[in-house]
């Protein structure tokens, strides 16, 4: 099985926030709708994932925005199944931040993801929302 046989395409784009209600209102004045909002225990992070036809905007609000050009923190590719996405991306040796896969509780039955460093510093994110 190939990697890119498991990637569905673009999930969403990471922006991190300091103030996630006027981020909202910007995206909405735009066009976009709430798809989702939560908080994220975790990290102590509210969250809202933005979404205009099949474009999503996950946006959350960790005080820790950079406010300069660059400040998006990630791309987030949709997967069939993340344990192979996971087994694959190791097995190519892509996994340079040794990260594990993890859970969230957001959407109806929560998603599973983990991240890797692109060769310029970039996340990228792969993701699978479950059903």
């Amino acid at each position: 099985m190939e990697l890119k046989e498991q990637l569905v395409g673009i999930q969403h784009i990471g922006i991190p926030t300091n103030d996630i209600e006027a981020t909202i209102e910007f995206y909405e004045k735009l066009g976009f709708e709430i798809a989702f909002q939560t908080v994220n225990q975790e990290a102590n992070e509210k969250v809202a994932f933005l979404k205009l036809h099949n474009f999503v905007i996950e946006t959350y609000e960790n005080k820790k925005a950079v406010m300069k050009a660059g400040a998006i923190d990630h791309v987030a590719i949709d997967v069939k199944d993340i344990e192979s996405v996971y087994e694959l991306v190791n097995k190519a040796g892509l996994n340079s931040t040794k990260d594990s896969i993890h859970f969230l509780p957001f959407w109806e039955k929560g998603v599973k993801f983990f991240t890797i460093e692109g060769p310029n510093k970039e996340k990228v994110e792969f993701s699978q929302i479950l059903m």
